[in-house]
């Protein structure tokens, strides 16, 4: 049932952790989504989002390297692309606008993650 709702889903990873984002990548691809990225920074998540005709939804990591991925999350609200924020920022650490984001503590696990991305495509 889960292969079926992500079947050609296309979904944006922007995460800096490599092997988390392999490890995502390959369960959305098995589950028959079309994995867009992962991105590691801000700017190759702008870049995979202009470049893309239709993104159904997003894992967005927030603090990337260092630099956090808010404009990548405002480039998707823009586009009407739900999403969900993935940190060790407690939530009152967000920025205000945020509160209606599903948030996902790390450390993760890929399949909660994936879980998540799934609950977003079936409210959709």
């Amino acid at each position: 049932m889960a292969a079926c709702r992500m079947q050609n889903r296309r979904i944006l990873i922007v995460e800096d952790e490599y092997l988390l984002a392999s490890e995502l990548a390959e369960i959305l691809s098995e589950a028959g989504a079309v994995v867009i990225g992962p991105a590691a920074t801000v700017r190759d998540a702008l870049a995979l989002i202009a470049q893309a005709d239709s993104l159904d939804a997003a894992m967005l990591d927030v603090n990337l390297g260092g630099e956090l991925v808010f404009p990548v999350a405002d480039a998707l609200t823009a586009r009407q692309v739900p999403f969900v924020l993935t940190t060790g920022y407690p939530r009152r650490d967000l920025p205000a606008g945020y509160e209606h984001v599903q948030r996902i503590e790390k450390p993760l696990e890929p399949d909660v993650v994936a879980d998540a991305i799934m609950q977003m495509l079936m409210a959709k």
